[in-house]
């Protein structure tokens, strides 16, 4: 199946493209930006392009109106027909996000919005998402409208937003079945596995692992990525999970990093185990950004991009680099996508972890201690202060 050669650059296109805040009544051409990014996402070593919410909608996207219409914030049909053409001339794989938990106030079925405790239900309180009925035939059917109207048009897979705000039977009623296009949800926290298996999803987001992954290293602390990658190899028995070290809802990779240092060694972590993993556009570049809890508090993890890749700020391409450089390996290595990894040396601030599958295998050093450390491993390797080294079985 290509999902398990997939590696995904996300964009976040209203914001990438420096859309306006709020909706239009005009259209406005602006997904023809994104085809000056594609060549750009291959040279990275990505095979597809994850793409934000495009739907018609009041402000960022998740607030959507209509579902088969492109937000005229960013273009219209031809606009999409062509970006659809123009990666996949490339090789490059588009994946959608779904928004099917909640839509805007105005959209078009109010009588399709569930009930909650003294009004309108809402997501996590907004008061301007409101809660669809997933119990409502109509819904089931306008949602599985919506998926093969979009699957018709040659997308290749789906993000589906909030997934574990919905029931997961849901899923399984509206998914087309005569397919080669992957989806997988949103599910921050809960047992992954099973809403997999009750849900027909292929895949969903691995928080767990991406929390771990700062967090072990921000703590000098690699007892908690190792037990957070003993639950990531047992889900790998089930699927393969969606793996991230940033995403356009998280504070950016190089500013959650209390030592920058260590953001090759997340980097290594995020490509050298189990998983489908994505880079959120901005990454690669070490870009930085707070995400806040306030009105406007993702504008700071969502910025306009330059019009060509050649007008990025140098301080960013040695970042790029290191990602060609580990995406390379992991490509090299298409099998790592499924691969268990164990842990064979452990402190707070060194970790020797080897991903195998069948014979194959890569061995992951990592230091963040402030001297140099030898492991004991056979050859006795030895990785300096605040680095990382790479053993491969080839």
């Amino acid at each position: 199946m290509w999902p398990d050669h997939a590696i995904w650059w996300q964009i976040f296109p209203l914001g990438f493209t420096g859309a306006e805040p709020t909706a239009v009544p005009d259209v406005v051409h602006r997904l023809p930006q994104l085809e000056n990014w594609l060549d750009y996402a291959i040279n990275l070593g990505c095979s597809g392009i994850l793409l934000g919410p495009i739907f018609a909608a009041e402000t960022h996207g998740y607030d959507t109106i209509d579902h088969f219409r492109i937000d005229p914030r960013l273009g219209d049909d031809a606009d999409f027909d062509r970006l659809i053409a123009a990666a996949h001339a490339r090789g490059l794989r588009v994946a959608l996000d779904g928004v099917f938990n909640h839509v805007a106030q105005s959209f078009a079925h109010p009588s399709w919005f569930r009930q909650g405790a003294g009004g309108l239900a809402t997501f996590e309180g907004h008061e301007h998402l409101v809660a669809l009925d997933h119990s409502n035939p109509e819904v089931a059917q306008y949602v599985s409208d919506v998926l093969r109207f979009w699957n018709d048009r040659g997308i290749d897979a789906w993000r589906l937003d909030a997934a574990y705000a919905v029931p997961p039977e849901f899923w399984r009623s509206v998914l087309p079945r005569d397919r080669d296009v992957w989806y997988f949800g949103e599910v921050i926290h809960g047992d992954y596995a099973a809403y997999v298996e009750k849900s027909g999803l292929d895949s969903v987001t691995q928080y767990e692992l991406w929390k771990a992954i700062w967090s072990s290293l921000n703590d000098r602390n690699f007892f908690e990525l190792s037990y957070a990658l003993g639950r990531h190899n047992a889900l790998l028995d089930t699927f393969v999970p969606q793996t991230f070290v940033g995403n356009h809802d998280v504070t950016r990779l190089a500013t959650v990093l209390e030592d920058e240092r260590h953001l090759e060694h997340a980097l290594a972590i995020l490509f050298l185990v189990g998983g489908v993993p994505s880079v959120y556009s901005g990454d690669e570049q070490a870009f930085r950004g707070l995400k806040e809890e306030r009105a406007g508090g993702d504008d700071a993890i969502r910025p306009a991009f330059p019009p060509t890749p050649e007008e990025l700020a140098p301080q960013g391409w040695p970042t790029y680099r290191v990602h060609q450089e580990l995406i390379g390996v992991r490509r090299r290595h298409p099998w790592l996508t499924r691969a268990r990894t164990t842990v064979e040396h452990l402190t707070n601030e060194t970790v020797a972890l080897r991903s195998t599958d069948g014979e194959e295998w890569v061995l992951l050093l990592l230091n963040v201690s402030d001297q140099e450390q030898t492991f004991p491993l056979a050859d006795t390797p030895v990785v300096p202060a605040h680095a990382w080294k790479l053993l491969t079985s080839t």
